[in-house]
């Protein structure tokens, strides 16, 4: 958001204040509001993005109004709050028409947002790679495209009719096609960006991946420094960090790990938004187990759960392997909130990445996890074989080798997802059960 600078010449300094922002949500039928507190994550959207929160206004409606999305009432009730506080913006928990926007600014004198653009704007400072960067243009641009129609209201002196024929539609259909043309650009160098992507993480199909999801603020960056040991910055704010951060993470008697760290979600989302970000969330979209971190103290930790659960839809790794992490159990105040969050998702695991409680619990489900498709198997290999040798030393976890003439035995536990990387014409391979041995046919051409 952006700040009023002032000067005091007698004085001789520089006072900076933040832009003053009203809040204002809507409760709908189908979007009521959540918790004790309607205007808390909004609230802290807002400073997030820099603003200094003077007030609110809240409306319950059984639909809104075309005109001004709240009620007359409603709306000479946030005029007045605008007046009142000294207000710079009106910020808006709900998504708002162009019409809308315009109708809402000439009434109450001064600019108002909504949560999409919200959203963005804090994406934007948020932004610091050259990807990221390109991404939070595109879904600006995207959300924009639609709106050019307000940004040209001064032109109306012109009196050119309906939509503001003559040198304002001139003006405004050359912008439409600038924006449609840097849209199509900044659309083909992600797309060179998703590829890239795709190609540095598929490059590690052979690694144990692991992403941490979540929303906003559940903890998923301390927890990362809890597991690995790194030092990855931790701030208490929304969508920190964009970028998608990958750390080495060495299971005590067991193996590593690849463990990831991506931006957290938040309800409604921004489809724009969502689509851009394929790219940075690419490391979820291929992990091969999802850490599912949730801030177990939240009053509204079930809906925040929810909205999670249908981003990931959205990029459709809904159907991944998934583990709940209820974090931030050193926060909870009332232990039968736990004891319920508990009844609800029985396979959770309960920790505080902050006293490092239940971490070990954590470990010991994550290996329990990624060994569900393991495969206990003896291979029969010429000794000759470096590559395929050399390839089970490093991938399988060897208990026993038994030497024949120039053949090796080897017996191990190993991923099944990497059994086609030793399928040769001279490796014979059998996967054990109880009390079967079950026969791998031999590749094509064998």
């Amino acid at each position: 958001m952006k700040t009023h600078v002032s000067l005091n010449h007698s004085r001789e300094e520089l006072t900076v204040r933040l832009e003053r922002a009203v809040l204002v949500s809507v409760a709908l039928p189908d979007r009521p509001w959540l918790g004790d507190d309607p205007l808390e994550e909004l609230r802290g959207l807002a400073t997030t993005a820099g603003a200094n929160v003077v007030g609110g206004v809240l409306q319950k409606r059984h639909d809104i109004r075309p005109g001004s999305y709240i009620g007359k009432g409603k709306l000479e009730e946030l005029k007045l709050e605008v007046e009142t506080k000294d207000a710079d913006v009106v910020i808006f928990d709900n998504d708002l028409s162009p019409a809308q926007v315009r109708s809402l600014e000439k009434t109450t004198g001064v600019k108002v947002v909504d949560r999409s653009e919200l959203i963005l704007d804090i994406f934007a400072t948020r932004a610091r790679s050259v990807e990221a960067r390109l991404q939070v243009e595109l879904a600006q641009l995207e959300y924009a495209l639609p709106r050019l129609k307000r940004m040209w209201t001064h032109l109306s002196r012109y009196k050119g009719g309906i939509g503001l024929r003559g040198p304002g539609e001139t003006q405004l259909e050359e912008d439409r096609r600038l924006v449609s043309l840097r849209i199509r650009d900044l659309k083909n160098r992600l797309s060179l960006v998703q590829k890239r992507k795709q190609r540095e993480v598929a490059s590690r199909s052979e690694e144990h991946t692991v992403s941490l999801v979540g929303y906003t603020n559940a903890g998923k960056s301390t927890l990362m420094n809890a597991l690995t040991g790194s030092s990855v910055v931790v701030r208490d704010q929304l969508f920190s960090p964009l970028d998608t951060r990958t750390r080495l993470w060495r299971l005590r008697d067991w193996g590593r790990v690849l463990l990831s760290d991506t931006v957290g979600f938040i309800r409604d989302l921004p489809h724009h938004l969502i689509a851009s970000f394929k790219a940075t969330l690419e490391e979820a979209r291929q992990a091969k187990l999802l850490l599912h971190v949730v801030d177990a103290s939240n009053p509204n930790v079930e809906d925040q759960i929810h909205a999670v659960m249908r981003v990931l839809k959205e990029l459709e790794c809904d159907e991944k392997p998934m583990l709940l992490v209820l974090n931030k159990i050193d926060r909870v105040e009332d232990p039968s909130i736990l004891h319920v969050l508990q009844k609800h998702h029985p396979r959770a695991v309960s920790v505080s990445a902050t006293t490092g409680t239940g971490i070990d619990s954590l470990r010991d489900a994550v290996i329990e996890m990624l060994s569900a498709d393991f495969v206990h198997m003896e291979i029969d290999v010429s000794v000759s074989n470096g590559k395929v040798l050399a390839y089970l030393t490093a991938h399988a976890d060897i208990y026993r080798q038994h030497y024949h003439d120039d053949r090796v035995k080897i017996g191990c536990w190993m991923p099944r997802f990497l059994l086609r990387h030793i399928q040769e014409p001279d490796v014979v391979i059998r996967i054990l059960a109880e009390a079967e041995k079950i026969d791998i046919a031999p590749p094509a051409g064998a």
